[in-house]
C-alpha cells in the first residue's frame, strides 16, 4: 500500500524510540510543514477545485496534528524550538521539475512520499517507543498518514494520465530508496 522502494534501518528507531524530546519536536515541524505545503498546493493550482478541497482539509487536520503534538510536548515540558529543516524533503524536493504541469504532478508525488513514509515511521513507533502513551499517540495518526499518500496520489491520477503517474511515482520511489538508506538515523521524523 505504501509503495516505499525500502524499509526504515532499525538504528534509527533505536535512535527515536528512546528519545522522544527530540522526535516530538521535530514532528510538530512536520506537521506544521505538512499544512503550509497544503496551502501552497491549493494557493499555486485554484483552478483544480478537487484539490483545493482535499488540501483545505488537509491543511486544517495537519494544524490539529500540530496541536496534538504540541499539547504532548507540554505535557512533559517540551519546548518548541527553532526548525532547522528536513534534509530528507530538501532532498525529494531538489527532484522535481521546474516547468508545469510535470512540477505540479511531481509536487503531489513527493508529498504522497514524504506522507507514505511518516506512516510507515509511526507504525513502527506505535510498537517500539518506550512510552506507552506515545506508542498510542503515533497509532492514533498511522490511518491520517496513510489517507494523505492516498490523497496526494488520488490526486495525481486525476489531473494526469496513469501511465504518466505511475511513470514518474516509480522513478521518486526508486530515489526516495536511495535517500532514506544513505540517511544518518538521526533521532527525527525523516532522519
Amino acid at each position: 500500500m505504501l509503495g516505499l522502494g525500502c524499509e526504515t534501518n532499525k538504528e534509527w528507531v533505536e535512535r527515536v524510540a528512546g528519545n522522544p524530546s527530540v522526535l516530538l519536536v521535530d514532528h510538530a515541524h512536520c506537521e506544521k510543514k505538512a499544512a503550509l505545503m497544503a496551502i501552497s498546493l491549493l494557493n499555486r493550482y485554484p483552478e483544480h477545485t478537487e484539490l483545493v478541497d482535499e488540501m483545505s482539509d488537509l491543511a486544517i487536520e495537519e494544524m490539529s496534528h500540530f496541536r496534538m503534538v504540541l499539547k504532548k510536548m507540554e505535557e512533559r515540558d517540551i519546548a518548541l524550538t527553532f526548525d532547522p529543516g528536513d534534509s530528507y524533503a530538501q532532498e525529494l524536493h531538489t527532484q522535481i521539475n521546474k516547468q508545469e504541469p510535470k512540477k505540479f504532478l511531481d509536487k503531489l508525488i513527493v508529498a504522497s512520499l514524504i506522507e507514505a513514509r511518516s506512516c510507515e515511521r509511526f507504525q513502527l513507533l506505535s510498537e517500539r517507543a518506550e512510552d506507552v502513551e506515545l506508542r498510542e499517540f503515533y497509532l492514533s495518526l498511522l490511518v491520517s498518514e496513510a489517507r494523505h499518500r492516498n490523497t496526494f496520489l488520488h490526486l495525481a491520477r486525476l489531473y494526469f494520465k496513469e501511465d504518466v503517474v505511475k511513470k514518474r511515482l516509480d522513478e521518486f520511489e526508486a530515489f526516495e530508496a536511495k535517500l532514506v538508506s544513505a540517511l544518518p538515523s538521526e533521532a527525527v521524523m525523516h532522519g
